[in-house]
């Protein structure tokens, strides 16, 4: 369902879009989005964040931040991921997203096919990041700021090129996990960090 369908429908209230970045990677928290925007204030070139260059995103993350009436940024650790899971840990950072809005919203869409845990109406849409501008610009801010993360942790352990790979299991992550060992930002139960521990590798 898209905004457009929303209001053919006779939704006429206050939409929050929310995503989330960094489900994959084998290294760094993964981070969530919430995005209100303002319907007089439109941003052209919203679209799905893999979709659009670093210049692009970053572009769009500084008029987002202007322009959206409000806009929240959350995370869940490491320790977190590897506590409750993946997947469990993205739904309590979108969780934390939408509870550190400044404006509350009437109703909560989210980029996939699970919802957290939120006391207000939501909506699961998948691929809702390509069909939802609210959560297209959900999906800009937390990809921006994860990678503004992974480049800082370059500058903090420099035998990692996390400002490339950004934490995927690329084959440069692994070379560098196998010549330098594993970093307290590693996520332990993601494969093949958990199975190096595992035989002592380390």
């Amino acid at each position: 369902m898209t905004n457009n369908s929303l209001i053919e429908a006779g939704w006429v209230g206050v939409i929050a879009g929310v995503d989330e970045a960094g489900r994959g990677p084998l290294a760094g928290s993964v981070v969530a989005a919430a995005v209100i925007l303002d319907t007089n204030k439109p941003i052209e070139g919203l679209a799905d964040s893999k979709k659009l260059s670093e210049a692009q995103r970053n572009r769009l993350a500084v008029l987002i931040k202007q322009h959206a009436l409000s806009y929240s940024i959350a995370q869940a650790s490491v320790t977190e991921i590897d506590q409750i899971n993946i997947l469990q840990a993205t739904l309590l950072a979108m969780q934390r997203a939408v509870n550190g809005l400044s404006l509350l919203p009437e109703l909560v869409l989210v980029d996939g096919n699970k919802l957290p845990n939120l006391a207000i109406p939501a909506q699961a849409i998948v691929k809702g990041d390509s069909k939802v501008k609210a959560i297209s610009a959900a999906s800009i801010l937390a990809k921006v700021t994860r990678d503004a993360i992974m480049v800082d942790y370059h500058a903090q352990y420099p035998d990692f090129s996390f400002h490339i790979h950004k934490g995927y299991g690329t084959k440069q992550h692994i070379a560098e996990i196998e010549k330098f060992g594993c970093l307290d930002i590693h996520r332990r139960t993601f494969n093949p960090v958990r199975s190096k521990l595992k035989y002592n590798i380390f």
